[in-house]
């Protein structure tokens, strides 16, 4: 075998080494390195430096006693962990850095997937035909709302074809879409639900994403619509105060009358989950959103900061 300063090298002797500086390197990169707030630890890690150099010392002094000075030792040992710890931190690093850019990647994925499946989803048929037939209802008997039922309609294909494509539009614009949207059930299930919807936006300049909220409303139109008796009533709030926008709805439900819902008209619009996809990637920590069903009522309450 090799000669070491004259010594004997032998399997433990090596055994003996590496696992002293394994001991420190790992504790380096799976314990330190990840903590948020290194500085609170640093005498610690400091301290299991100084312990595992003393112990390598009088272990490693068993193979060669007397080999050399203590404090020669102490700083050798010293330098060669602190070699160790930053071959391992660049490791862990670049490590950090790859899975981070993975993360960003898998985000702006999902994000593009929830947008395509949001803006796939915005002619929901149900209301399209309904709405048809209702203005064709009304053709016939030459009402003088036919026109402005048109006009709603128009104002929005208008707006899913062109502001739902992008990436942020003004909330006034949003808003705009949502109150045509209501407006238009409101005149379609007349005598059997009404939706009041109230406002307050103390800056319409402030952009968010395009049909952030219409699925809500969405949803408490389909399943109050399908209640039995006349006059239901939804609830919807919207308000911008200081850059935070809430946003309520509220609308009166049956477990009994949801069960009776056709599938394909269940998985049309964009739908609740996708919704909470799309907060979760546009505005992660910085929104909560609680759904409740009690007393005959389905609640939303949604809280974003712009």
């Amino acid at each position: 075998m090799g000669r070491e300063n004259g010594y004997a090298m032998s399997f433990l002797h090596e055994l003996n080494s590496l696992f002293f500086k394994i001991t420190i390197s790992y504790t380096l990169y799976f314990w330190f390195f990840p903590l948020k707030n290194k500085s609170k630890y640093l005498l610690i890690i400091f301290g299991l430096f100084v312990i595992n150099i003393i112990a390598y010392y009088y272990t490693d002094d068993l193979f060669h006693p007397g080999h050399d000075e203590y404090w020669v030792h102490f700083a050798s040992s010293a330098l060669t962990y602190t070699g160790f710890g930053v071959v391992f931190y660049l490791i862990y690093a670049l490590k950090k850095a790859y899975y981070s850019e993975l993360k960003i990647n898998q985000l702006e994925k999902e994000k593009k997937i929830s947008e395509i499946k949001a803006l796939k989803a915005t002619i929901n048929p149900h209301f399209l035909f309904n709405t048809l037939n209702t203005i064709y209802a009304n053709a016939l008997k030459k009402d003088e709302k036919t026109p402005y039922l048109i006009l709603k309609l128009s104002d929005n294909f208008r707006y899913l074809i062109n502001d739902a494509q992008k990436d942020l539009i003004l909330i006034e614009k949003d808003i705009e879409h949502l109150k045509g949207y209501i407006n238009l059930q409101n005149e379609r299930l007349v005598n059997k639900v009404f939706a009041n919807f109230n406002d307050n936006i103390d800056n319409g300049s402030q952009q968010i994403p395009p049909l952030l909220l219409i699925s809500f409303v969405e949803n408490a139109f389909k399943y109050t619509s399908l209640l039995k008796g006349k006059n239901h009533l939804i609830n919807i709030k919207i308000r911008l105060l200081n850059n935070e926008l809430f946003f309520y709805c509220e609308n009166p439900y049956s477990e009994e009358s949801s069960e009776n819902i056709e599938a394909n008209w269940k998985e049309s619009g964009i739908g609740i989950t996708n919704s909470k996809q799309r907060l979760n990637n546009l505005y992660p920590k910085k929104h909560s959103l609680n759904i409740t069903k009690s007393n005959g009522l389905f609640k939303v309450k949604l809280k974003i900061l712009l």
